[in-house]
């Protein structure tokens, strides 16, 4: 449906882009996902018609739209800051596309509704957008994106500035959305959680490049090379291979047994708790546990290793 086909982007001497290929099939989200400055927003704003890139070219349905200018390349926008019209009403902000393109003020006002209804803000029509909070705005911006009905959906950072806590409600509601609508769309984050929360498919941006791509189980387990397996979380690399936490088990050494190590630190995210085991060889070791009743720091611990969760990168 979507093709990028050997796109590079140069600022100066700077290779932002560098020949990047990659597909999106219909209905499938795509996560980009990589630090800052790897190229990762530049790619898209190629996609958008904001960017004129140096080589390469963009095909939506077959057609070459590398040169047709963003309105009229049929693709939704959603930015971190939400770039919302302050001097406009909620309603006034979603509907803005329709009325641009001609649509009559009944449908306009129909259409505006159905997607208030769907981001869930019903009744916020003759708000104004300064009174909302942060999440109300970004799902504002969402349903402004949606309203025209576009081919594809990009997101660029769009939980970027929004606390923890809204950032993870946001982010069930928006993969229900995606799930309900079938909505086409490029999701692009640094943050690893969103991506295998989203991402029907990941792509992994380094310096320019899409250095790996593949659903979040597959990465997880096959990264690409060491900056891959780092970068996604996986803390145990060592002599080119990787031993996921999860393959770790740690257990209080019993009386009369020595141990292997002595956890460092115990840190609960949501329902799994992650130790940092010291070992006695110096070396350090993580930990990937969902017991409540897991070994504290300071304790000394037996260590075992499923082998099924060590990945050779050579």
């Amino acid at each position: 449906m979507l093709r990028v086909e050997d796109v590079t982007v140069r600022f100066g001497e700077k290779v932002a882009v560098d020949n990047v290929t990659v597909e999106v099939t219909r209905g499938e989200v795509l996560a980009v996902l990589g630090p800052s400055g790897s190229g990762k927003s530049t790619l898209l704003r190629v996609i958008s018609g904001l960017q004129r890139p140096d080589q390469g070219r963009v095909l939506l349905d077959g057609e070459d739209i590398t040169s047709a200018p963003p309105h009229r390349r049929g693709i939704g926008l959603v930015f971190q800051d939400h770039a919302l019209f302050h001097h406009k009403d909620v309603a006034g902000n979603v509907g803005f596309g329709l009325r641009m393109r001609g649509d009559a003020q009944p449908e306009i006002a129909r259409r505006v509704g159905k997607l208030l209804d769907l981001v869930g803000l019903a009744g916020f029509e003759r708000r104004s957008v300064a009174t909302l909070s942060g999440g109300e705005q970004q799902r504002v911006a969402l349903a402004r994106a949606l309203a025209p009905e576009p081919r594809v959906l990009l997101l660029d950072e769009p939980l970027g500035s929004l606390d923890r806590r809204l950032r993870d409600r946001l982010l069930v509601d928006l993969g229900v959305l995606f799930g309900a609508l079938e909505v086409t769309a490029i999701y692009v984050t640094h943050d690893q959680a969103e991506a295998f929360a989203l991402g029907d498919r990941i792509a992994i941006v380094r310096a320019g490049q899409i250095v790996q791509t593949g659903v979040a189980d597959a990465l997880w387990a096959h990264p690409a090379d060491e900056d891959t397996a780092r970068f996604i979380g996986l803390a145990n690399v060592r002599d080119s291979t990787v031993t996921r936490p999860e393959a770790v088990s740690a257990r209080r050494v019993e009386a009369g047994a020595s141990g292997d190590g002595v956890v460092e630190t115990a840190r609960r995210h949501g329902p799994t708790v992650h130790l940092t085991i010291r070992l006695d060889d110096g070396s350090a070791l993580e930990a990937a546990v969902t017991s409540l009743d897991h070994p504290a720091p300071g304790e000394r611990v037996l260590v075992e290793i499923d082998p099924a969760g060590i990945v050779d990168l050579e």
